[in-house]
């Protein structure tokens, strides 16, 4: 039984008129799978203070470390702002985000922050709800006199590129649709942000559209993929592109990492980080094994040999640094060997050649950036249990991290599925297979169902019946029906799974309701946010589905949020 809250209905715009959306929220601690770190940090994260220093118990709160933020901000505000903004014209940046831009020149601006892999076609759904929750937030502080922008990191800095090179779609037959693109040149170790587009793209594209199905806003979804998604374009930059095209209307600010002003920004905490290596190893160490003892999971594997800086070979692959027992640092290949002044002197001279680990992004991300505060996903929070010993050792205030707003969007037609056969939402966590019996037995052949019962409880009766005789005459007799009974009732479980599954044949529309409903719901087995593309959602309902995303997110809803169109 789940226990489903704050249900309420949002008016939204359509493409023919007013659309109503049934929002519930379902609480983290009923969806499976989640960490025991992040649903105390979702229920009480106050009583996590011993990891997360700067935590606060509600969004509302934030405004309070805007003066510890301001007065620990050293970066260059000019250097910044011109490099996002040559970032950002290139993206085709709206006025909304050039004048973010041009506010984040100022002193007293802040900024609040998430950020997310360049996802093929924009990856999961989850990445916009993140950029979502930083433009209601910056709403929120403003609404309070603060002056804030949103700013969405792209991490094009990340080498794997196998798990941002496909995305998922629900095709005209109700099925989960993989595309995948691979480029030529995006072998092992190379940055998403070096990956250049070539022509498969177009044929990716196509692939895409053939699956899924036409309707009056495929043309317009396919346009603004075209003009994303071009050979001769860097994978990042596409992202960036398809981004701003979708939210910049919010005035999001899209930030590259890779642009050279900002390493250089990012010069003197690569410096520190650098002569500070040992420390914060043994720091990270020592945090581990607190969580380890304490019950929970270390995000991130600290060994004796780990650096927290990557470098950047000519080739533009990245290779990770690891400690020698000589004491050098020693590319993951081997092809290069370093002491640690030779790598400080290389960061401040250098510091393109450098990208910081997971746990010192963070960091890194705050000494460029004014950050008041930063959006993430539950794998985000538990690193900031390990990375804000790493804020600790640079002598950098701790940023407190928010979760990103959740969502799980039902269309009509599941939620009729839903309703016609008694299911709730948190039900299908059980999976198709565990579902199956019940609809079958209660709503598709209940005579058939009560007839296997009515035998089952036969047979129980007469074999127990015998049990008893067989025990007065012989012990081992007994013992002998006992594994028998195991045996036939086996057979009959094993007669009426069958009969389940060829009910189910026999009524092919109700097995391709209940089959659409998983592919769209819970694709590959998960929250759907997890690997659905917006664009699924965007082809089926135009690009007011963002703003009904928007006008859905609510940032005092710590639980996992049912939209119901």
């Amino acid at each position: 039984m789940s226990h489903q809250t704050a249900a309420k209905d949002i008016e939204c715009t359509g493409s023919n008129g007013s659309v109503t959306i049934h929002a519930e929220s379902l609480p983290f601690s009923e969806i499976p799978g989640q960490s025991k770190l992040f649903l105390e940090y979702q229920k009480d994260p106050e009583s996590l203070k011993r990891y997360y220093p700067n935590v606060v118990a509600s969004h509302v709160q934030i405004t309070e470390r805007i003066p510890e933020v301001l007065a620990n901000y050293k970066a260059d505000r000019e250097v910044l702002c011109d490099a996002l903004a040559e970032t950002n014209k290139k993206f085709g940046a709206t006025q909304e985000t050039l004048d973010n831009i041009e506010l984040l020149r100022d002193a007293e601006t802040v900024a609040v922050v998430t950020g997310q892999q360049a996802g093929l076609f924009s990856g999961p759904l989850y990445t916009i709800y993140k950029a979502l929750s930083a433009i209601r937030m910056v709403e929120c502080l403003r609404g309070r006199g603060v002056k804030a922008v949103p700013v969405f990191w792209v991490a094009t800095e990340d080498h794997d590129f196998e798990e941002v090179s496909k995305t998922t779609f629900i095709g005209k037959k109700g099925n989960v649709v993989d595309v995948k693109n691979e480029p030529k040149r995006c072998y092992e170790d190379l940055p998403v942000g070096y990956i250049k587009l070539d022509d498969s793209i177009d044929e990716t594209i196509e692939e895409l559209f053939r699956e899924i199905t036409p309707t009056e806003f495929t043309a317009d979804l396919k346009s603004l993929v075209l003009a994303s998604w071009t050979p001769g374009e860097y994978f990042g930059d596409s992202f960036g592109v398809l981004l701003t095209r979708l939210l910049g209307k919010y005035g999001l600010i899209v930030l590259c990492p890779l642009n050279n002003s900002l390493k250089q920004l990012a010069a003197p905490i690569y410096v520190e980080a650098i002569q500070k290596s040992a420390e914060i190893v043994a720091a990270l160490q020592k945090r581990s094994r607190q969580l380890e003892d304490e019950g929970y999971a270390a995000q991130v594997l600290i060994n004796d040999d780990y650096f927290p800086l990557f470098w950047q070979a000519r080739d533009d692959t990245r290779n990770a640094l690891k400690k020698s027992d000589e004491g050098t640092f020693k590319t993951k290949d081997g092809t290069r060997e370093f002491s640690l002044h030779e790598l400080a002197e290389i960061a401040a001279s250098e510091p393109y050649r450098f990208s910081p680990s997971v746990v010192l992004r963070s960091v890194v991300q705050d000494h460029i950036l004014p950050t008041v505060c930063y959006f993430g996903g539950a794998a985000e929070i538990a690193y900031f249990a390990q990375s804000g010993e790493v804020y600790r050792i640079l002598g950098r205030p701790v940023t407190p991290i928010l979760h990103r707003q959740s969502f799980s969007v039902i269309e009509t037609k599941h939620a009729k599925t839903l309703s016609r056969y008694d299911l709730e939402f948190s039900d299908l966590f059980r999976g198709m297979e565990d579902l199956l019996p019940g609809i079958v037995e209660e709503h598709l052949n209940t005579d058939t169902a009560k007839l296997f019962d009515e035998v089952e409880e036969t047979i129980n009766e007469q074999l127990h019946r015998l049990d008893e005789a067989l025990s007065t005459v012989d012990p081992t007799l007994s013992d002998s029906l006992s594994k028998r009974r195991r045996k036939i009732i086996y057979h009959i479980a094993a007669m009426r799974n069958r009969f389940h599954h060829v009910q189910l044949r026999k009524d092919e529309t109700i097995n391709s309701r209940i089959e659409s409903m998983f592919a769209a719901l819970m694709p590959h087995g998960a929250l759907q946010e997890r690997s659905l593309n917006a664009g699924y959602f965007i082809n089926r309902y135009g690009k007011n589905f963002i703003d009904w995303i928007y006008r859905s997110t609510d940032l005092d809803d710590k639980g996992h949020r049912l939209l119901y169109l």
